[in-house]
């Protein structure tokens, strides 16, 4: 199978990832921090290691403002949930993930005030256009950092600025940009940064994290055993024992740290050059074929190794039926961002979305771009 669906999960992971997730759960997978026994200890220090090197590549300063959890949505709803209350202002995009939207949509409900800043076609916001709506009360900014439809990447920089300038909290959705391009939280002015561990970070499903600028209050997500002040009845206030309630998964976890290191070992702006290599030979034979419609922006230009077509006068269900027939994984629908097909016009037809990955190959987009033909032929 040639897979170019990295935008829903990497596949595959590096070898050291594999290995040492089978290595944690025959030899040493006990429950960190709820025991003084070696295995106990060995499984707490692997995924502090994880927390380490986590910090290293996004410049946090404190590893234990770092809280693990089963995925970037969760980590989105602990900040988003946590941090909004009835009377506040957000501000937020059309580009954004359902895991930002529902929660959104629900905290409306509840007397929350959203606003939605809306993209050109080719997937940008104008940070000019955040400024304009902060007002009195409001209280955040999220942004999905690079969009999971067009790959299109925001100038965090500057919206961070404007963050920092307003004092309003920063909230960044990372889901496609962790792993894949640098993300620097003191830099960006990042105060609450979600990301997941199974994507590009190329760690196993069921890992995630959500950073937690020092001093931020959020209310408590979930309470339970933290094997932390175990006398208490009270939920502990330390990070990250505060959200970190219940067994880790620490499978995944060490899973996650060999991932990072392996970025950490290839360097992150490497892998993005040689995804940006595919990119460009993509677009560039896409361009040839004029049945084909490209969404968004076609040039390399401040995006990431995500793009969206339809083949004229073929369901986009129906070309992803016919790739999988021919051993290539792409992904078809509305990838859980609805909006943003209202504004490229997909709404009722959505979209294939083709999202190659660091360990995809030239011969991997011949052969996706020889089916294309193909299939358009078929017709």
């Amino acid at each position: 199978m040639i897979y170019l669906d990295n935008a829903a999960t990497s596949f595959p992971k590096p070898s050291k990832v594999y290995e040492e997730v089978i290595n944690c759960m025959k030899n040493y997978c006990a429950n960190p921090g709820r025991g003084s026994h070696n295995m106990a200890i060995k499984s707490a220090l692997k995924v502090m290691e994880s927390r380490n090197l986590i910090s290293e590549i996004f410049n946090i300063r404190n590893p234990f403002n770092i809280v693990f959890t089963h995925n970037a949505t969760e980590a989105l709803n602990i900040a988003i949930k946590g941090l909004l209350k009835k009377g506040d202002h957000v501000i937020s995009t059309v580009l954004e993930h359902n895991s930002v939207l529902r929660p959104l949509n629900s905290m409306a409900k509840h007397g929350v005030e959203v606003t939605l800043i809306s993209s050109d076609k080719a997937g940008f916001i104008n940070p000019l256009d955040i400024k304009d709506e902060i007002k009195f009360n409001t209280k955040a900014i999220i942004i999905n950092h690079a969009s999971n439809v067009l790959g299109s990447i925001q100038d965090i920089n500057s919206i961070g600025k404007i963050a920092k300038k307003y004092g309003v909290k920063f909230i960044v959705d990372a889901s496609q940009s962790a792993g894949s391009i640098s993300i620097d939280v003191e830099r960006d002015n990042i105060d609450l940064l979600a990301f997941p561990g199974h994507k590009g970070l190329l760690g196993p499903q069921g890992t995630g994290a959500l950073y937690i600028r020092e001093g931020i209050e959020l209310k408590s997500f979930k309470e339970g055993g933290t094997g932390s002040i175990s006398n208490s009845i009270d939920q502990p206030k330390e990070l990250p024992d505060r959200f970190e309630s219940g067994t880790l998964n620490t499978p995944g976890i060490v899973g996650l740290c060999e991932g990072v290191k392996f970025i950490k070992k290839i360097g992150i702006e490497n892998i993005y050059n040689e995804e940006m290599q595919l990119m460009d030979q993509l677009i560039r034979e896409l361009k040839k074929l004029d049945f084909v419609k490209i969404y968004g922006s076609t040039s390399l230009k401040n995006r990431l190794s995500v793009l969206s077509i339809n083949i004229e006068g073929i369901d986009a269900s129906i070309v992803g039926e016919e790739l999988n027939d021919a051993e290539i994984a792409v992904r078809t629908g509305y990838h859980c961002a609805a909006l943003i097909h209202k504004v490229i016009g997909t709404e009722y037809i959505g979209t294939v979305r083709i999202s190659p990955g660091c360990f995809n190959t030239s011969k991997d987009i011949d052969e996706f771009i020889k089916n294309i033909i193909k299939i358009y032929k078929a017709k």
